[in-house]
């Protein structure tokens, strides 16, 4: 995989942050664990020595997720992004069209993606439907439960 992942400084440093701690923290008391374990003896049966090398592979998968996406990172200064259509982070207000409601996105980049708050990536089929339109625009946007149906009613940007 070659493609670029667009973050903010913020989202970089916390990714950073939480791959230090994986693998400074996390990681050696995995492997205090299995050192343990192992010295129980026979180790064909022994359940915690087990559990502690599929804690540890489990672990091993997140920090090389992290590693990946700090590769392939490119960081965005939002303040340099042209204003006046949907882009990296835009705070998007929509109107809903089938459920007549109002929602709230900003597009934001790995690290910061908060879906509780309306943080949704930029990557994401969602945010990519709503790349590049304006206020007034109406989109449709296919998703794995369906199509979204939104009217853009605000765009704006934190300063």
């Amino acid at each position: 995989m070659s493609d670029r992942i667009p973050m903010t400084r913020t989202g970089y440093d916390k990714l950073k942050a939480d791959l230090e701690h994986l693998s400074t923290v996390e990681m050696p008391k995995i492997l205090e664990r299995l050192a343990t374990a192992r010295a129980e003896g026979d180790l064909s049966e022994n359940a915690e020595y087990h559990g502690a090398r599929e804690s540890q592979g489990m672990l091993q998968a997140r920090i090389d997720v992290l590693r990946d996406k700090l590769s392939r990172a490119v960081l965005v200064d939002p303040t340099l992004i042209p204003k006046g259509e949907i882009a990296f982070g835009s705070i998007v207000r929509v109107k809903d069209l089938v459920f007549d409601d109002e929602e709230e996105f900003t597009l934001v980049g790995a690290g910061e993606e908060d879906y509780d708050t309306g943080k949704i990536l930029v990557t994401s089929p969602l945010a990519q439907g709503l790349v590049g339109k304006k206020v007034g625009d109406r989109v449709e946007i296919p998703v794995p439960q369906g199509t979204l149906r939104f009217e853009i009613l605000e765009i704006r940007y934190d300063s």
